[in-house]
């Protein structure tokens, strides 16, 4: 079965928490306890109709608003589908929770309220979903109900995520529009009689229509080894395996293939999954692997096939959204996390602010504020294997950790 990660979008009161609570309900996705809480609730506050909002909405500050706060992370299946849908929040000042649900996600959901159109968290959620290459996003024109379903509604705000789309540096980006409402379920799992100007899909049939194969882009090989395991016991006395998760590409016995940082070229003997073996292993997979060769392997070096060599850099250029409370400063000191790789890093310069509504940047004023996204420079105390974030997400991004909090401070994404 496949497996599709969603991040969701949108302003305000757009009605995320709303459509992901209508998709569970419909779906019979609900238990009978969380269903009666929320038949409860809405009775409670004199609703009419059952208020879906509080089947995501978990902290108390969040259903005491009616605003999303944290991201939440939802599962549900469907028999052609199994999703995890990271619940975003909609204010300004969350933006970086939306960064980090979007940045594990394979496809994503933009709602815009057909009565207020497109608004600057809509251009906002546009460019971080630019900026992090999600490769399909659908935009979900909500509260179709409240604007008597209006064909020319919809086509205006089309129009705008159109041109919006026409300005981006990222043009291999699939946009689905669908209206729906997602308090009474028009276009949401079923399709609504009431939009009988639409002919697409509904939202559920197309996001189970997606193939999470073909939304991966990458597919050069990068096997970061997690740990090098000799178990030492009689049966697997010689035994010598490399674990890992792989990126990018398949990998599969006989291949040639280098081990970096020392350059040194080998081909892959075994590949194993517990307690089995298997000829090829497939990309997302954690396997182990043996190589014919003896070679010297620790934790942190990268296994990729030979010619498919990334870049060995200790300097890079990047584009970084800050998510700390203290600024980014040039000469300022962090910890990096690139893939299982860990280094002190200097910030040499901060060359630019980028606008999120996508008119351009501006001079830095060699900072970057809480939310702010810029580019900056840095440079690394040990060599890193990295790829643009272009080529391959998996190993063209970062972290970087505050040394005096341990807190997470930035995402990077290498250009």
């Amino acid at each position: 079965m496949n497996v599709l990660k969603i991040a969701t979008a949108g302003s305000v009161d757009d009605g995320k928490s709303t459509l992901i609570g209508r998709i569970l309900y419909d779906t019979k996705s609900l238990t009978d306890d969380k269903l009666e809480a929320i038949e409860e609730k809405s009775r409670q506050r004199g609703f009419d109709y059952l208020d879906f909002s509080l089947a995501t909405d978990g902290l108390v500050a969040e259903r005491e608003q009616g605003i999303t706060i944290d991201v939440a992370h939802i599962y549900f299946s469907t028999p052609k589908t199994s999703f995890i849908i990271a619940d975003t929040p909609g204010h300004i000042e969350y933006t970086r929770n939306m960064v980090t649900g979007a940045s594990n996600s394979q496809a994503s959901i933009i709602l815009v309220d057909a009565r207020n159109g497109v608004v600057e968290q809509t251009y906002r959620h546009f460019f971080i979903n630019n900026l992090l290459k999600v490769k399909d996003v659908v935009v979900a024109v909500n509260k179709m109900d409240l604007v008597d379903f209006s064909q020319e509604k919809f086509n205006q705000i089309k129009g705008e995520i159109e041109y919006l789309a026409s300005k981006s540096e990222y043009q291999n980006q699939n946009i689905t529009f669908i209206p729906i409402s997602a308090l009474h379920g028009d276009n949401v799992v079923d399709r609504s009689d009431r939009i009988d100007w639409y002919n697409g899909q509904s939202l559920l049939d197309h996001l189970e229509s997606l193939n999470p194969e073909d939304i991966q882009e990458a597919s050069q090989v990068r096997f970061p080894v997690q740990n090098v395991i000799r178990p030492k016991t009689e049966e697997y006395h010689d035994f010598r395996g490399y674990a890992g998760k792989l990126y990018g590409g398949d990998l599969a016995v006989g291949d040639e293939v280098t081990i970096l940082p020392s350059a040194t070229k080998s081909k892959v003997k075994s590949v194993h999954f517990f307690d089995k073996e298997f000829e090829v292993a497939k990309r997302g997979s954690s396997i182990s692997i043996t190589l014919e060769d003896d070679v010297n392997i620790s934790r942190g070096d990268m296994i990729v096939k030979a010619g498919e060599e990334p870049e060995v850099v200790k300097q890079l250029d990047a584009t970084i959204c800050w998510m700390d409370k203290t600024p980014l400063q040039a000469s300022n000191k962090y910890y990096i996390k690139h893939g299982v790789n860990d280094a002190q890093v200097k910030i040499v310069n901060i060359s630019s602010t980028i606008e999120t509504d996508f008119s351009g940047k501006k001079e830095s004023s060699n900072q970057l504020t809480l939310n702010e996204i810029g580019e900056v420079s840095l440079k690394v105390s040990k060599p890193l294997f990295v790829d643009s974030y272009k080529n391959n997400k998996a190993n063209g991004a970062f972290i970087l950790v505050n040394p005096k909090t341990n807190n997470t401070a930035g995402v990077g994404f290498i250009k």
